[in-house]
This record gives structure tokens, sequence and C-alpha cells, in this order.
């Protein structure tokens, strides 16, 4: 398939400069007018039905060629990170405090492309459904888009979606059968005792022990209720509490962040941790009371379509540039909603590793999306679409 990368690389130069220019103006979560913009232009001009609005800043090209039956989902990622951007690139981030911290602008590239190339030189029969996602850093925007209808309006018989991944050799494809991605779950803990002087605190309830308490008895709850060949992560990320040092303040809060990479597990977890700071409150003669609030969902790769994948990054860059069955991360994506609605596959594409510019991990203010990887995405799009709309 060196011909079709070779035809994408041609073209390279003008998807690099758009790419850039989404760079340049990032867009945080829901506010994606811009970009949402841009791309239903380009789609339109290329002759794609376009719908905006789906999900609210999401929209869909849709292509329907021949008489096939089959029906594919393409989807990639929009929205910005609230991080202010250091690269100092002359593409970087015009708008103070917000960047493309995690390469979502490389990813509407990169299917952007392949959607020009499949209008001018595909040849399929069936219906390609390219999803331009909003929201996906945290705001849930492939369930916004799906409430919206999106799959009650463009049916499809499978789903894909890619991310770059720092760390990995840039161009490499890692793909993954099975659980791939964690969910994330967060807690917010409020504890509530009776506020004192700090030189009487037999005359309070001293709500920050408990919290310190609490804190310890939470490093349990992976080593001692999880089995060890499972993953889990419980976090608390912040604590706070009081103002003073002779002051027992009335209350104070937790912040946790909850992950795991089974279903089960996951709710294991969360049986686990309210039962403990329930109890721990108890014996510290403190009120607890626990917001927990659902994040997204262990992604979990289908295996016939993971397998389909693989044998199209096979056929792209040969075994030497591909990993059948990476690790999974321990990270969380909404494309893990859209997969337990239609079956699908999600890789990575290798931002870079060792000491070049794009081994810098992502969501950090120095990051930025190795543009060598735009041919070799957008021509992986092209020939998954060609190979699955047959």
């Amino acid at each position: 398939m060196s011909s079709l990368l070779e035809a994408l690389k041609q073209k390279a130069d003008a998807f690099v400069d758009l790419r850039r220019d989404i760079h340049r103006h990032p867009e945080l979560a829901f506010d994606e007018h811009r970009t949402s913009a841009l791309v239903a232009d380009k789609l339109e001009g290329w002759g794609y039905a376009v719908e905006r609005g789906l999900g609210g800043t999401g929209l869909v090209g849709q292509l329907v060629r021949g008489d096939g039956s089959r029906r594919l989902g393409l989807r990639a990622d929009m929205d910005a990170l609230p991080i202010h951007e250091t690269t100092g690139l002359p593409h970087a981030s015009c708008h103070a405090g917000v960047m493309h911290a995690c390469g979502h602008d490389g990813h509407t590239a990169m299917l952007l492309a392949a959607a020009q190339h499949l209008a001018e030189h595909g040849r399929f029969s069936g219906t390609l459904n390219l999803i331009f996602q909003p929201a996906e850093e945290g705001g849930g925007g492939a369930l916004r888009m799906m409430d919206d209808g999106l799959f009650e309006k463009y049916p499809c018989d499978a789903v894909f979606a890619m991310h770059n991944m720092p760390g990995i050799a840039q161009g490499r494809l890692v793909l993954r059968e099975g659980a791939a991605m964690a969910s994330s779950d967060y807690v917010s803990v409020t504890l509530t005792g009776v506020g004192g002087h700090g030189a009487m605190p037999h005359r309070a309830t001293d709500p920050v022990v408990a919290a310190a308490s609490i804190v310890m008895a939470l490093q349990t709850v992976v080593s001692r209720n999880i089995d060890p060949l499972q993953m889990a992560v419980v976090t608390v990320g912040a604590l706070h509490a009081g103002k003073a040092n002779n002051v027992i303040p009335q209350s104070a809060t937790l912040e946790l962040s909850v992950r795991a990479l089974d279903r089960e597990v996951r709710a294991k977890l969360e049986r686990r941790i309210k039962a403990l700071i329930a109890a721990q409150a108890e014996s510290f003669e403190v009120q607890a009371q626990i917001d927990w609030r659902p994040g997204y969902a262990v992604l979990v790769n289908t295996p016939d379509e993971t397998a389909f994948a693989r044998e199209v990054a096979l056929e792209l860059v040969g075994d030497e540039s591909v990993t059948l069955q990476g690790p999974a991360v321990t990270g969380s994506e909404d494309f893990a909603f859209m997969l337990e609605r239609v079956p699908g596959s999600y890789l990575f594409i290798g931002n870079g590793d060792g000491d070049s510019a794009g081994a810098c991990m992502v969501h950090n203010p120095g990051y930025d999306f190795n543009d060598a990887n735009l041919p070799i995405g957008a021509a992986y799009w092209a020939l998954l679409a060609q190979r699955f709309l047959v």
C-alpha cells in the first residue's frame, strides 16, 4: 500500500497547514464552533452530505456510493484542553489558557485528509459516516451525539477511532482486542463534624483526622479487595480543610479519581469505597456525604472488528510497524460509549519516542501533535473504509 501512502504524502502539506490552523485556534468542550464549521465546509465542498449541530457542536459527514448495504463509522474528536501552551511554536495557541494538548487537532486533520481522498479516489460501495465529535475531554460529547440520535440517523455496522500516543515510535500502529482503556469515575466526599478550638479538641469532632484516616484506608481497597491480576486505581487528588493551625474546621472535603479495566471491578470499587468511607466516618463520629459521579465506561474493542483493523494495519505499514496486542491504557475515552452501542475498535498511532519532540506526553503544556502522522493516519482510514465497504 505504499502507493496509497505516497498519494496521501503528496497532499500532506495542505493538511499540515489545516491542522496547525486548528491548533492555533483551540476551542473547549461544546464550544468548537469554528472548528466544526471549518470541518463541515470542507466536507460539503468534497461532496459529503453534512448534518451540523449533533450533540451541540458535533457533525456527521456522509458519503454514499454504489448499492452496498454496509455502513461504516469513523470518528475524530475536536475539543481542546484548558491548559496554557508553552511550546513557543509558530502555530501555538492564540487563546491564553486553552490549547490542543491531546492531539485532537491532528485526529481531525487525519480524518479530513482521508475524507478528501475517499471523495476523489475512493473505490467502495456502501455508506461512509464520518463522525466529528465535540467534548471528548470529560464532557461526554459521544453521549450527547448519541442522545441526539447519532446511530438512529446514521446506522453503523462498525465504528473505529484512533488516538496518537507519545512514547511509541512515530507512525507505529498499536491495536488491542478486549478492554483497552479504563473507566473513570469521580467522587466528592464531604465530612462534617463539629468545629472548635485547636487547644480543646475534646469539645470538637475533627473531620481532618477522619479525612486522614479515610485517605490511608482507601489505599487498601485495591490491594486487599481487587484481584492482583486486575487493574484498578483509587487516587485521592485533593483534600481541603481548614485555614488556621489552631482551629478545628467544621468540614473537610476529598476528591477521588477511580479507574478500572473491568465492569465488575468498577462496580466492586464503588461498593467498597462507599462502605469504607461510611464506616470510617462513623468511627470518628462525623457525617459523610458521598457524591459519586460516573464518568466514562471501560472501552472494550470487539474481537472481529479488531482483527479486521489489524489486517488493515498490516497491509498498510507491514508487521514491523504494527503491535497486534498492545497493553491496556489506564486513561479514559468516551468512544467507549459508542462501542457499547456498536461493534468496533480503537487504536493508537505512535507520536514519537525517546528524545523526540513527539514523546512529550499529552495533557502537557509542551505537547504538539506529530505532523508526520497525518498521511499515515489518513491512509489508514482510507484503506479501512475501502476494505470494509465492499
